[in-house]
């Protein structure tokens, strides 16, 4: 296939690579001379350097590089160009002059497709003589490395184009998902669960940003936490798509912005690119500041406490503090001097203490998710006894023999606690992109493993903890805070109900009323 890449900038160099070296012959132009230059050249650095590591021959190498044909006029006549991939900066008047130009100088077979991360793919197309030729082609950077590709048709798009987009895309080794032309796609959409969230817990200061980004690495498993996340993509990027979205979807509770961005963005703390974000950068920064070090009385005795709907979370923590080694008292009250242990799902510790009449200063709250690392989460009110919290910490963080000791975060008690409130936001915002039929539960969770780096799709994610068990979490917070960005979506609720998997995509009315062939 003959493709043209219009903007030589870093995601129009890096699709260039990624087509030449998969045997498309590549037309890469820019209108600034330049920049066409310096990307043939980043190009050429990058094959040399996969040839270097042994990852290509220099043959593939070199035939490659015949392939991209640097252009000095994007608008030159191109009669067989088949394909045309923009992706010139992120602004609807220049994409929409950028294609009407195209459409006067190329044939009217050659498909055109924008790299738009947030724009509406249907916007862009509504400016040309024929519509049904455009669709998004939305790739992650880097081009080469990020393997999931959106392939996002316009309203007007012919049915034609999306399947013919996404066999070019499997066919030089990366994913395709198709979704619906909407606010922030797919991949962006998703990642504000995570984000908005995290914000959340820091507006109500639960904790501060680097106890939230490890928890968020060391009992969920994702690689980044979201603070990092957002100094490396640059807040000033990440608060425009959070607004974007939330205002794309008509303010949409659960995917409400913080209060926090526009300050921080205002004054230029973007993140790594300005040396300071959430956390300072650079070669003299400082890294975050270490943990306290466990100082109580790990031999102090512990009551845990079995409230239903939380029983069985109670049996497995005690079970793991009598494999450690901790005092683990028996009886149906706790002692005069016993922490009070309480696993919370959903809801506060205050909100145990208050039925079921717990001493406030020595109980305490702890996270019952399974912990992808060697982190456990100690929840406190402002009732605690800070001694006792230090004891209860330096319980939490025994460990049975031959293993290291547990990491353990001291938060401020909220509903459901850190993990829990990430993980329920995860979940939740991939529900609702399902519910509207933006991607397919199967896409969903690709594009999330693959775009963002999440340990599992977020859907397949809720189904490891169970549908049932994610509805009670859902509606535990939604009535715990009386929050709407908590109520629990459709998706999880009647998946729950029926017995469904998160990632089953269901029945529709079309497939009830489709014929069938005959036995």
């Amino acid at each position: 296939m003959r493709i043209r890449i219009v903007g030589a900038g870093a995601m129009g160099r890096g699709i260039a690579q990624w087509a030449a070296t998969a045997g498309h012959t590549v037309e890469l132009c820019d209108v600034r001379t330049k920049a066409v230059t310096a990307a043939v050249d980043f190009v050429r650095s990058m094959l040399d350097r996969a040839v270097q590591k042994g990852r290509m021959s220099a043959e593939d190498s070199a035939a490659a590089l015949e392939r991209l044909i640097p252009l000095d006029d994007p608008w030159a006549a191109g009669p067989d160009v088949e394909l045309v991939v923009e992706a010139v900066r992120e602004d609807l008047d220049t994409k929409t002059e950028v294609f009407g130009r195209l459409e006067r100088a190329l044939p009217a077979t050659a498909v055109f497709a924008t790299n738009t991360s947030s724009l509406s793919v249907t916007r862009i197309a509504a400016t040309l003589k024929d519509p049904t030729r455009l669709a998004g082609l939305h790739f992650f950077n880097p081009v080469p490395l990020m393997r999931i590709v959106e392939v996002v048709p316009g309203a007007a798009t012919r049915p034609e184009i999306p399947p013919v987009l996404t066999a070019l895309v499997e066919s030089c080794g990366h994913r395709a998902v198709t979704v619906a032309d909407t606010p922030g796609f797919l991949v962006n959409h998703a990642g504000r669960g995570l984000v908005t969230e995290a914000l959340a817990l820091l507006e109500e200061t639960v904790c501060d940003p680097a106890d939230i980004d490890r928890i968020a690495r060391e009992v969920l498993g994702l690689r980044m936490g979201p603070f990092e996340l957002m100094d490396l993509t640059g807040l000033d990027v990440t608060a425009t798509v959070i607004d974007s979205i939330w205002t794309g979807f008509r303010y949409a509770d659960r995917l409400r912005p913080s209060y926090l961005t526009p300050n921080r963005v205002a004054a230029g703390l973007h993140g790594r690119k300005t040396g300071r974000g959430w956390y300072e950068h650079g070669p003299e920064a400082p890294g975050p500041a270490p943990e306290p070090p466990v100082t109580g009385n790990a031999d102090r005795p512990v009551f845990v406490h079995g409230a239903a709907p939380q029983d069985q979370d109670a049996t497995a923590l005690r079970a793991a503090l009598t494999a450690a080694g901790a005092v683990i008292e028996t009886g149906a009250e706790p002692s005069a001097d016993a922490l009070v242990l309480v696993p919370v799902w959903g809801a506060t510790v205050a909100s145990a203490v208050a039925a079921h009449r717990l001493p406030a200063g020595r109980t305490f709250g702890v996270d019952p998710l399974p912990a992808a690392g060697r982190r456990r989460v100690l929840a406190v009110t402002p009732a605690a006894d800070p001694s006792a919290a230090r004891d209860a910490r330096a319980v939490l963080a025994r460990a049975t023999d031959g293993e290291a000791a547990y990491a353990v975060s001291v938060v401020r008690d909220t509903a459901g606690s850190v993990a829990q409130r990430l993980l329920a936001s995860i979940v939740s915002v991939a529900a609702s992109i399902a519910e509207r039929s933006i991607a397919t539960p199967a896409d969903i969770d690709l594009a999330v493993t693959a775009g963002l780096g999440y340990p599992v799709g977020p859907l397949a994610w809720g189904d490891r903890i169970g549908g049932e068990r994610m509805l009670e979490l859902h509606r535990a917070l939604h009535r715990t805070t009386g929050d709407p960005r908590h109520r629990p979506s459709r998706w999880v609720t009647e998946r729950a109900q029926l017995g469904l998997a998160l990632t089953d995509p269901g029945a529709s009315p079309a497939d009830c009323t489709a014929s069938t062939p005959s036995q």
